[in-house]
C-alpha cells in the first residue's frame, strides 16, 4: 500500500486526538466548578462521573482492534468522531447526574476508539520507521485540545453550556475531517511487512512492569485533571475565568512532551521517568500549598502539562519499542493502563476531598508520587541489544532495525529480502 507522509499524518491525527482526547475527555475537568454548582453536585458525585469516561474508554479500547479491522480506519474514526458530538451535545443539556453521565460515558467511547483507529490506518500507511515519533506528535494534540478549551472559559464566563455546544460544532468538523482525510484502510500489519515475533516471557514481565507504572500516574494524575480548576475556584477563591488560564498552561507546556518523550526514549526513560513524575507530584503540591496565588497556580498548571504529556508519550512509544510491529497491543496497553488509574484515582480523590479537603486530599496523592518515582529505577529502560541498534544507526532507521530482531536479539531477514531470494 502507498505510504504517505509522517507529518502529515501526525498533523491529521493530532487534529482528532486534540477533538477526542482535548475536548471530549479532558476538558471536563475546567469546567467541573460551573457544572457543580448548577447541578448541584457534590466532589463524590463528581468524582464518580469524572471516572466513567475512563471506564468506557477501557472497556471499548480491548475490543477497538476488532471494530477497526472490520469497519476500516475512516469508518472507525468517524464513528469515534460521532460518538463525540452525541456526549458533548449530551453534557451541553445535562440536567442531573444521570444524563451527565451518559454524556461523559459517551465521550471515553470516542477516546477508546480513535486512537486505535489512528494506529492501524498509520502502521499501513505510514513507514514503520517513524511509528514512535509519529505517535508522539498525535499524542500532543491532546495539548492543543485542552487549550482550545480555554477560550470558551475566558468568553463565556459561567456559560458551561454554550462551551459545550461549541466543542459539539468542532467534534463535527473532526467527523467531516475523517471522512474526507483518513483513508478506507482495514489491515493492522501491512502486506509486506515481517511477521511480528512471538512475545516472550521476558516481554511480558517488562510489559506488566511498564503497565503498573502508566496505571501508578494515571492514579496520581487523576486529582489534577478533575479538581484543579475546583480547587483554585472553592479553596483559592478565584474566578472561573482565572481557573481557565490553568488549562491553557497545561496545553501549552504538553506540546513539549512530544519532544521530551522522544529524546528520553532513546536515551535514559528511567531517570526521565523518575524526574517527570516528581514534577507532576510537585505541581499538586504547588496548587494545594497556593491556591489563592493566579501566577504559582498557572506555574503548577505548566509543571503539571510538560509532566504528563511527557509521561504518556514516553508511555507511548516504550510500548512500540517492547512490542515492535503490534501496535494494537503495544502503545495500547500503557494507555488503557493510565486511564484505568485514572478512572480508579478519581472516585478515590473525590471520596478524600469529601472527608479531608483539598490540600490534604491533594498532599495524599503527591506523596504517593514520590514514592512510584523513588522506584522508577525498575521503569522497563533500553536492553543491551536495544543501546547497540542505537548507537549504530540515530534517529529514524534505528528503530526500524529493532523491529526487524528476533526475540533472541538476532536480525530478521525482511521479507523484501525473501522476495529477492525467492
Amino acid at each position: 500500500m502507498t505510504q504517505i507522509s509522517g507529518m502529515r499524518f501526525a498533523l491529521i491525527g493530532a487534529i482528532l486526538i486534540a477533538i477526542s482526547f482535548g475536548l471530549a475527555r479532558f476538558a471536563f475537568g475546567l469546567f467541573v466548578p460551573q457544572i457543580r454548582d448548577e447541578l448541584g453536585m457534590g466532589a463524590n458525585v463528581i468524582g464518580i462521573i469524572a471516572a466513567l469516561p475512563l471506564i468506557s474508554f477501557v472497556l471499548v479500547s480491548l475490543v477497538a482492534p476488532l471494530i477497526t479491522k472490520y469497519f476500516g480506519a475512516r469508518n472507525t474514526t468517524v464513528l469515534s468522531a460521532a460518538f463525540g458530538v452525541f456526549g458533548l451535545a449530551l453534557i451541553s443539556q445535562a440536567t442531573g447526574p444521570i444524563s451527565l453521565g451518559l454524556g461523559v460515558l459517551a465521550c471515553g467511547i470516542c477516546t477508546g476508539l480513535m486512537m486505535p483507529a489512528l494506529t492501524s490506518a498509520m502502521q499501513a500507511l505510514v513507514d514503520r520507521s517513524i511509528h514512535g515519533r509519529v505517535s508522539s506528535v498525535m499524542n500532543a494534540g491532546t495539548s492543543i485540545g485542552v487549550a482550545l478549551s480555554v477560550p470558551a472559559v475566558l468568553f463565556l464566563v459561567g456559560a458551561w453550556r454554550y462551551a459545550y455546544l461549541s466543542f459539539t460544532v468542532l467534534a463535527i468538523i473532526g467527523v467531516i475531517l475523517a471522512w474526507y482525510l483518513i483513508p478506507s484502510v482495514s489491515r493492522v500489519t501491512p502486506s509486506n511487512a515481517a511477521p511480528a515475533p512471538k512475545i516472550t516471557g521476558k516481554q511480558w514481565l517488562r510489559l506488566l512492569r511498564l503497565a503498573l507504572f502508566a496505571f501508578a500516574m494515571g492514579f496520581i494524575a487523576s486529582a489534577y485533571w478533575t479538581f484543579g480548576p475546583d480547587l483554585v475556584t472553592s479553596l483559592g477563591s478565584l474566578s472561573s475565568k482565572q481557573s481557565g488560564w490553568l488549562w491553557l498552561a497545561v496545553g501549552i507546556a504538553g506540546l513539549g512532551g512530544a519532544i521530551i518523550s522522544d529524546l528520553a526514549d532513546r536515551n535514559n526513560p528511567a531517570i526521565t521517568h523518575a524526574l517527570m513524575l516528581m514534577m507532576l507530584t510537585t505541581s499538586l503540591t504547588l496548587l494545594a500549598a497556593s491556591p489563592s496565588h493566579i501566577y504559582l497556580a498557572v506555574f503548577s498548571a505548566l509543571v503539571f502539562g510538560l509532566a504528563y504529556m511527557s509521561l504518556t508519550g514516553l508511555y507511548l512509544m516504550t510500548g512500540i519499542r517492547l512490542l515492535p510491529g503490534r501496535l494494537s497491543m503495544g502503545p495500547v496497553l500503557p494507555f488503557l493502563a493510565c486511564a484505568l488509574g485514572q478512572a480508579v484515582g478519581s472516585p478515590v480523590i473525590g471520596y478524600l476531598v469529601g472527608e479531608f479537603g483539598y490540600a490534604d486530599s491533594f498532599s495524599i496523592f503527591a506523596a504517593m508520587g514520590i514514592l512510584v518515582a523513588l522506584v522508577s529505577p525498575f521503569y522497563p529502560g533500553h536492553t543491551e541489544q536495544e543501546l547497540e541498534t542505537l548507537d549504530e544507526e540515530t534517529g529514524l532507521q534505528a528503530a526500524f532495525d529493532y523491529q526487524l530482531l528476533d526475540e533472541d536479539g538476532e536480525p530478521l531477514e525482511s521479507s523484501a529480502e525473501e522476495a529477492g531470494n525467492e
